[in-house]
This record gives C-alpha cells, sequence and structure tokens, in this order.
C-alpha cells in the first residue's frame, strides 16, 4: 500500500523537476552593449524631447525670436505658423525643420536653434531589484550604476544576464543580455555603456529561483496533494 501511494507522487514531482532542470538557459539576444552610442546632451545626434527649451533666434525678424519648450505631443509654438514637430529630430534637423516652416511666412527665414535646458533624463528599472521604478539620469551612468540607485540586486536576481531594452531613433527596438557581474570588478568585461533616455533595465530571477517559484505554484497550490503527508505515508515501516 505505502508503495502504491507513494508512485503518483514520485512521478509528478520528478517530472517536474525534470522540466525544470531540462529547459534551456535563455540565451542572451545580443553582447555589444559597447556598441551603444554613449549618451550626453552635447553629442550631436542628441535629439530632442518634450521638455526641452529652445531658443530660436532669427536673423532677419529679431521680434519674433522665441524661447520656446517642446510640449507633450513633441512640436514647439512660433509667431505665424502651426505648431512644429521637433521631437526626435537632432538639433542640425530641428533647425531645417523649423527654418522651413517658417518661410511659409518670411522671406528671409534665416534662424539659429540651440538648446538652453535638457528635460530630465529617465530609465526604468524593473524586476529583480529592491526598488524597482522610473529614475532619472543624474549624467552618464551605466546599468550597474541604475540597478544600484534602484536599490541593488535582490538574492534572487540573475546578475548574469540582464537585459536591456532600447528604442532607436525610427522606431526599431533592440534588446541585449549581458553579464553585469563581471561589471562589478571590471566594467570593460561586462560591456556596460552609458543609458539612454527611456531604456528599461529588467533583472530576471536566477533559474534555481524560477524553479522553486514554479513548484510553489504549479504544484503546491496546484494539485490536490499534501506532500508532507504523502512523505510519512512513504516512510511508514509496515
Amino acid at each position: 500500500m505505502a508503495l502504491i501511494m507513494r508512485l503518483p507522487v514520485t512521478i509528478v514531482f520528478g517530472s517536474v523537476l525534470a522540466a525544470c532542470t531540462s529547459s534551456p538557459e535563455v540565451q542572451p539576444t545580443g553582447t555589444n552593449i559597447g556598441s551603444f552610442e554613449a549618451f550626453t546632451p552635447a553629442r550631436s545626434g542628441y535629439r530632442l524631447i518634450p521638455g526641452d527649451q529652445l531658443e530660436i533666434t532669427l536673423h532677419a525678424v529679431p521680434d519674433l525670436s522665441r524661447m520656446v519648450t517642446v510640449g507633450p505631443d513633441g512640436r514647439i509654438a512660433m509667431p505665424l505658423v502651426q505648431p512644429i514637430m521637433v521631437a526626435d529630430l537632432t538639433i542640425p534637423q530641428a533647425q531645417q525643420v523649423v527654418t522651413e516652416a517658417m518661410s511659409m511666412a518670411l522671406v528671409d527665414p534665416r534662424l539659429d536653434l540651440s538648446v538652453t535646458t535638457y528635460a530630465p533624463q529617465r530609465v526604468f528599472v524593473g524586476g529583480e531589484v529592491g526598488m524597482p521604478g522610473v529614475m532619472e539620469l543624474p549624467g552618464q551612468i551605466d546599468a550597474l550604476q541604475a540597478i544600484i540607485m534602484a536599490g541593488g540586486f535582490t538574492d534572487s536576481s540573475n546578475m548574469k544576464q540582464v537585459i536591456l531594452i532600447r528604442r532607436n531613433p525610427g522606431g526599431p527596438i533592440e534588446n541585449y543580455s549581458f553579464n553585469i557581474k563581471q561589471g562589478v570588478y571590471n566594467p570593460q568585461l561586462a560591456k556596460l555603456g552609458a543609458l539612454q533616455n527611456f531604456d528599461v533595465i529588467y533583472v530576471p530571477k536566477t533559474p534555481i529561483a524560477q524553479q522553486n517559484l514554479f513548484i510553489q505554484q504549479y504544484i503546491r497550490n496546484a494539485l490536490p496533494i499534501d506532500f508532507n503527508i504523502a512523505y510519512n505515508i512513504g516512510n511508514r515501516n509496515y
């Protein structure tokens, strides 16, 4: 009788462990984090975002010069013309777009455009960290520094496969997995590049933590089996 009652439990539990341990480890989708262009508002490739404050100086009509702020819709307001979309444009691109718009109202639309105040740069940190959420970048920091700002790693975090998700100009999304544990001692080994605005950092659970969660959710809570009772029955002396 003891053998009959113990066998189903052994089969079920053993099958679950086999499924957990035999599942292939998630492979990194990329390792070339160092190829990401380092973020700095001063770089030529900086793209305007809502909240950036611009100074626009019109050479022929100084009275129309303005200090403007990029609105939540990505547009700026200038006299005599409709709102102008400048979000996600570089400074030279925005200057060209504004010049073309002002040419609809002015004979001489030549102008200078510069950024006077940059909007806060934000990243999102989630997963197995102490305080997941949105944080402002204090400057050029990498993923490890952002995770530390978010409360650091939890006991169940997988430091070897941290995921970074980035939307590049034009819309394409790239995601990379990298070993941030190496970056604790040498950032060059982990190829930690500087973060950019709206980057998403996700710290997954370790494989063993995922297995424990699976057992807790789908075995102990879902199956009508009391493992303690089954174990005691299986070990009785008859």
